[in-house]
């Protein structure tokens, strides 16, 4: 399927010029592996995938024997794979990298011979026992890949032109008209299914909701597992808050709630197991900022955070399953807004998935006066603008779930803050419209700030 990263490969290729690797990040089955070797097979002439979970002991000494000897090393590495390369036109893929560190410490001497290029993917990449004994090349070029954003499954739907209607209503600040309602169904359908290449493409090839349920859970055992194979030394705390962020959402606590966990829990005693999970990018952690100002990670409070799933999909699935297993009936409540309960955290949690996926970093403003508690403000996202300006440069986002709210907190912020503050918006179930000085926007629009 169609992913905006492809681009991104295409500019480093053209740009790096076989001076750089390029290291793509993500959580696992997100489809690093395919659009990489869809990308070779377009782009070069010939490619070699070496898939470090799967590969022969002999190819592995090739990078422990002959780094000295970088024409035996390509001309048996060629032979065993029996691909032909060629010179500035052929690109050895080191898929999985992470599963063999002596290959990825091989990039250094590899980008400096400079005959082919190299791309490597993998998860966990920098977790201990996947750097130790290692010197990290700094000749890589990294690059975050995510779960599809909300245009790529549009994509996978068929919807391009809905695709480009949107951004042109986006950058106009023009309402979507008769549109919008097909495009929140489509936006809905999106929450449920999530982002994950594989559920989008048994969604599409079947319209059976069960068979992507299957997929999901069979993607959210495989993160348990590697939760109890990987966070060494935080197997248990990491479990734990794995399966406690569905409610931890639904609570809308200004912060993540430790003593839920346990009583007497300490944000000391978990953050080496928020830190696993954020690293394994399984899930995305907001900050809470105490002055929403230029320079938001300076300001930020680390051990008042907000957990959110990567993908909103594997949420609901998270969240749903009791019985191991969504039942189809839940979806189509789901899809159709007939489930009983407060989809609040879904929509912050998609609104937090697809402001990371734009390259934004997450944070909140949570502010508590015990003395007046009409100063207290919760602003659910923060925001700098692209080019920073001498004032203005923050962006107040709240993420309304309903049709009946209210934005004092958003008045107060711009109020207190107005220096810093620029376009405040409102991220909601209706059109577009702006009213006094806030931005109100549909909430598939989140991936365009």
């Amino acid at each position: 399927m169609k992913r905006k990263i492809y681009q991104q490969l295409a500019d480093w290729k053209l740009v790096s010029n076989g001076k750089s690797a390029l290291l793509i990040e993500g959580a696992r089955r997100i489809g690093k592996s395919y659009i990489v070797e869809q990308f070779a097979k377009q782009e070069y002439k010939s490619y070699i995938l070496i898939d470090f979970n799967n590969v022969k002991t002999e190819i592995k000494n090739l990078f422990l024997n002959y780094l000295t000897d970088l024409d035996t090393l390509f001309q048996l590495l060629s032979l065993h794979t029996n691909v032909q390369l060629h010179p500035r036109e052929s690109v050895i893929i080191f898929d999985e990298v992470q599963q063999f560190p002596p290959a990825r410490a091989a990039i250094k001497y590899l980008v400096a011979d400079g005959r082919y290029d190299y791309i490597e993917t993998g998860s966990l990449i920098s977790i201990k026992k996947n750097v130790q004994n290692i010197v990290i090349p700094s000749e890589e070029q990294h690059l975050n890949m995510y779960p599809m954003d909300f245009e790529e499954f549009l994509w996978a739907m068929g919807e391009h032109a809905l695709c480009n209607y949107i951004c042109e209503c986006f950058t106009k600040r023009q309402p979507m008209g008769t549109l919008h309602r097909k495009t929140m169904e489509l936006f809905r359908l999106y929450l449920i299914i999530g982002g994950m290449p594989q559920a989008v493409s048994t969604y599409v090839s079947t319209r059976d909701f069960r068979q992507v349920e299957s997929v999901k859970q069979a993607i959210l055992q495989l993160y348990r597992a590697d939760i109890h194979k990987y966070a060494t030394g935080a197997e248990t705390k990491a479990a734990a808050v794995f399966e406690a962020i569905p409610s931890q959402l639904q609570l809308h606590e200004n912060r993540f709630v430790l003593s839920d966990l346990e009583p007497t829990a300490r944000y000391r005693n978990y953050e080496s197991a928020f830190f696993w999970l954020s690293d394994s990018r399984i899930v995305n952690i907001a900050y809470n900022t105490f002055a929403p100002t230029i320079g938001l990670n300076m300001n930020t409070e680390r051990c008042t955070l907000r957990c959110y799933m990567a993908d909103t999909g594997l949420l609901i699935s998270l969240a749903f399953s009791e019985r191991g297993q969504m039942p189809a009936e839940v979806y189509e409540r789901l899809l159709h807004d007939k489930l009983e309960v407060n989809l609040g955290m879904v929509m912050e949690n998609v609104v937090a998935q697809m402001l990371a996926a734009a390259g934004n970093r997450l944070f909140f403003y949570n502010h508590v006066d015990r003395d007046d508690a009409s100063n207290d403000m919760e602003i659910d996202f923060l925001i700098t603008k692209s080019h920073v300006t001498s004032r203005k440069n923050i962006s107040p986002i709240e993420v309304k779930s309903s049709t009946h709210f209210t934005t004092t907190s958003l008045n107060k912020c711009m109020s207190k803050f107005s220096q810093a503050i620029g376009e405040a918006f409102v991220l909601h179930t209706n059109d577009i419209k702006i009213e006094e000085n806030i931005c109100y926007l549909p909430l598939y629009m989140a991936g365009l700030l």
